[in-house]
C-alpha cells in the first residue's frame, strides 16, 4: 500500500489521514505509521459530527491510539446542516470534507481509506442515479483537494483484507452502530444488495472497480476534446453561439458542461443541459432567452452565451460592505455579520508569519479585480481564478472573509481560511506563527 501511495504522490510527501478510529482508517493509519521513514510528515485529522451520543468518546479514543503511535492528531467538530434533498449521509460527507480542506496546509496530500468495497458501492449509487461517464467514474485513486491533494491508496483492496491485516496486527478500532442501519442507502447496497450479488458473481467488486478506471478514462478523453471544443468556441469569457452549434450535439453538451463546471457552478440537469444546446442556441438572436438553475443563469446575448453566477445567500450572510478595521496585535478576534468571527490562532504550523502580518487589517467586501500570490513560488492570481480552480460552493465564495493591507489601496492578504499571500507567507524561519480561523455565526 505504501508503494502506491508513493506513486499516486511522489517521494517522500506530506501526509494527513482522514481518521476516523473506523476499521479502515485504523489499517490506513497503522501501515503509514509503520512506514513513517519513508513519509515527509504525518498527522492525523478526526472529525467529530456530533451526531452520535458517543462521539465525544471516539474521539478521546483517537486520541489516545494517537498518543500510542506518536502522531500529532487533531480533532475538528462539524456543523450539519441539510440543504433540501439531501441525505443525512450527504450533508455529513460534505460537512466532513469541508472541515479536512480548511485544515490542509499547502502541498499536504490528505490519505483516505476508501477502499473496493466502498468504489463498489458509490458506482452503484451512481447508476441508480443517473449519473454521466463523470458520476460512473466514482472516486478517482488521487485528485486536486484545497491546497493540496486527496489519495485514496486502498481502492485496489477488499474490506475483507483490511479485516484480516487489523486481526493480524491486533488493532482495535470504533464500530459506529449507524453502520448497519440499512435506512441509509449505502449500508442497504452493503448488507443486503451486494450479499447476494456476491453468491452469483464473486468478481463484482473487482469488475466495477475496473469499470470505473474505465470510465475515467473515458472522462479524460471528454475532458481534452472539451478543452478542444471551449477553445474553439469562446468568445471573451463567454462562447460564441455559432460556433457551439457547428458541434456535433454530443461534443456541444460536453463542452457546455465543462464551461460551466469550469467557473466553479454545479452542472445544469440533462434536461436543461438539452435545452440550451437545443432551443437556447436556435431562437432568435435578438430573443434574449436564459436558462436558470440553482446558483447560476445562462444568457443569450445575440451570438454569444454568457454565463451569470448568481449567489443563493441571504443578505445578513454575506461580509457587510462597509471596512472594519483590525488590529490583531491587541484584539485577537474580529466579529463581524453579527456572529461570524475571524480568529488569530497561534500554531507552530500555522501559515501566517505574524512578524510580517501588518499590525492593522481591513476587512472589505469582494469589489473585483483582487489578486493574491498563494505560495513563494506561485504566480499571483486573480481570486476569482482561485476561487473557480477550487470549485468553491457558491454560497462559499460569498461569504468568504477577505483581509487587506490598511488603507484604500492595501492589497489582498488573507482569502478566508483558504489562502495566503506569499507576502505575509511562514516559512521554516519564522518564529512566530499563526492559522487563521474562520467560525460562521
Amino acid at each position: 500500500m505504501i508503494g502506491q501511495l508513493l506513486e499516486l504522490a511522489g517521494p517522500r510527501p506530506r501526509i494527513v489521514i482522514a481518521f476516523s478510529g473506523g476499521l479502515d482508517s485504523t489499517v490506513l493509519a497503522h501501515r503509514l505509521v509503520k512506514a513513517r521513514r519513508r513519509l515527509a510528515h504525518l498527522r492525523l485529522i478526526h472529525v467529530d459530527h456530533g451526531l452520535q451520543a458517543a462521539s465525544a468518546e471516539w474521539a478521546k479514543a483517537c486520541a489516545v491510539q494517537a498518543r500510542r503511535w506518536r502522531v500529532p492528531l487533531i480533532v475538528l467538530r462539524a456543523a450539519i446542516s441539510r440543504r433540501k434533498g439531501d441525505s443525512p449521509e450527504a450533508a455529513a460527507r460534505d460537512a466532513r470534507y469541508a472541515l479536512l480542506e480548511r485544515a490542509l496546509e499547502p502541498g499536504e496530500v490528505l490519505v483516505t481509506a476508501q477502499h473496493q468495497d466502498d468504489q463498489a458501492e458509490t458506482l452503484l449509487l451512481q447508476l441508480f442515479r443517473g449519473a454521466g461517464v463523470a458520476g460512473l467514474a466514482a472516486m478517482p485513486p488521487i485528485a486536486p483537494f484545497g491546497r493540496g491533494r486527496l489519495a485514496r491508496p486502498l481502492l485496489g483492496e477488499s474490506r475483507a483484507e483490511l479485516a484480516r491485516y487489523a486481526t493480524r496486527h491486533a488493532l482495535t478500532w470504533i464500530d459506529d452502530p449507524t453502520n448497519l442501519e440499512t435506512r441509509f442507502s449505502r449500508n442497504y447496497l452493503r448488507h443486503d444488495v451486494l450479499p447476494v450479488i456476491r453468491k452469483r458473481w464473486p468478481g463484482i467488486d473487482a469488475a466495477l472497480g475496473r469499470t470505473a478506471r474505465h470510465m475515467a478514462d473515458a472522462q479524460s478523453q471528454l475532458d481534452t476534446t472539451a478543452r478542444a471544443d471551449l477553445a474553439r468556441t469562446a468568445d471573451g469569457d463567454g462562447l460564441n453561439v455559432a460556433a457551439l452549434r457547428a458541434l456535433p450535439a454530443a461534443r456541444r453538451r460536453n463542452a457546455l458542461r465543462a464551461f460551466v463546471v469550469a467557473m466553479g457552478v454545479e452542472a445544469p440537469s440533462a434536461a436543461q443541459l438539452k435545452e440550451i444546446t437545443g432551443p437556447l442556441l436556435a431562437v432568435r438572436a435578438d430573443a434574449q432567452p436564459d436558462v436558470r438553475w440553482p446558483g447560476a443563469r445562462l444568457r443569450r446575448r445575440a451570438g454569444r452565451l454568457e454565463l451569470e453566477v448568481l449567489s443563493q445567500l441571504r443578505a445578513d450572510s454575506r461580509v457587510e460592505n462597509v471596512s472594519k478595521s483590525w488590529r490583531w496585535e491587541t484584539e485577537r478576534e474580529l466579529i463581524f455579520n453579527a456572529g461570524d468571527r475571524l480568529a488569530l490562532i497561534d500554531d507552530d504550523r500555522g501559515p501566517i508569519d505574524l512578524d510580517r502580518l501588518p499590525p492593522a487589517l481591513e476587512l472589505r467586501a469582494r469589489a473585483g479585480g483582487e489578486t493574491l500570490r498563494p505560495g513563494p513560488r506561485a504566480r499571483t492570481q486573480s481570486l476569482k481564478k482561485l476561487l473557480q480552480t477550487a470549485r468553491l460552493p457558491i454560497e462559499d465564495r460569498a461569504a468568504l472573509p477577505l483581509l487587506f493591507g490598511a488603507g484604500p489601496k492595501g492589497s489582498l492578504l488573507i482569502a478566508g481560511d483558504r489562502w495566503v499571500d506569499a507576502s505575509i507567507a511562514a516559512n521554516v524561519k519564522s518564529r512566530r506563527r499563526a492559522r487563521l480561523r474562520w467560525s460562521h455565526g
